[in-house]
């Protein structure tokens, strides 16, 4: 009779989405029993397991969708001491309490290569990741890849699909290389659908002032300027490569690399 009536309880839990529970509710029913538990205190415990593990796997799949680079950093690794100037500790503190992302608020980090723009923005964009935020990283050739295609792709139109649904896209690497105009417009029209319920990253090696020679457009780099900075914060980062500052070994290498891998494993 016990055993049909776990049965019928596992069988009513799992069609009423209670997967992750009903696999353990031998478990809790046993833990319930030893602790003389009352009935609410029973389904709360029950409840919020489910609730845990939901949120967990939800944050799993939403790190995998990013698409990070490798060797993503903690946003607490990123020292603005490396830096001659352009961000503060205070400026950082408040990137870090993310209001910025509740607001819809887009940040531009420029400055030359090797000051750490890529890794801050994925650390923002991790960090978002673990606060129950939808998050896309891409860099400017994989995405102008992407809005060329999808009309002709299906990954790549599903992939576009996301990029418009998260509440955190960032571009990364805007500058490297030239756009046509046919991309240009293409980015600007995402950008355009997006800039305002969405909150967007961008790091550029080039100052603003140079984008529409990137873009081949005076007129559609303006267009596309009053979007990202409607509601912005740009932050100009001066000093030297951390790279060349800081040259790092074979060793440390793999080290950072399993280290990276143990993080995206938990």
């Amino acid at each position: 009779m016990i055993e049909s009536r776990t049965k019928q309880i596992i069988e009513l839990m799992g069609s009423n989405g209670l997967r992750y529970s009903s696999e353990t509710i031998n478990t809790f029913i046993e833990k319930a029993e030893k602790e003389n538990a009352s009935y609410s205190g029973f389904l709360i415990n029950l409840l919020e397991n489910e609730t845990k593990i939901k949120a967990e796997k939800k944050r799993k799949r939403n790190y995998s969708a990013a698409h990070f680079p490798p060797n993503v950093h903690e946003i607490d690794d990123f020292s603005v001491a490396e830096l001659d100037k352009g961000l503060t500790q205070a400026q950082l503190e408040q990137l870090k309490d993310m209001f910025w992302l509740d607001a819809s608020t887009n940040l531009l980090l420029l400055g030359p290569p090797g000051l750490g723009k890529t890794m801050l923005a994925v650390a923002l964009g991790a960090k978002a990741i673990n606060l129950g935020y939808t998050v896309c990283f891409e860099r400017m050739t994989s995405l102008i890849e992407i809005l060329t295609t999808a009309k002709v792709s299906r990954r790549a139109n599903a992939r576009l699909k996301r990029l418009k649904s998260v509440d955190l896209l960032i571009v990364d690497e805007i500058g490297f290389l030239p756009i046509s105009k046919t991309e240009a417009n293409a980015f600007f029209t995402l950008i355009s659908e997006i800039y305002e319920d969405t909150s967007i990253i961008i790091t550029s090696n080039k100052d603003i002032t140079t984008w529409s020679e990137l873009m081949g457009d005076p007129v559609l780099t303006t267009a596309l300027l009053d979007r990202l900075l409607f509601n912005a914060k740009c932050y100009s980062l001066q000093g030297k490569s951390y790279r060349l500052k800081h040259p790092i070994g074979d060793e440390e290498i793999v080290k950072q690399r399993r280290k990276n891998k143990e993080k995206e494993e938990k």
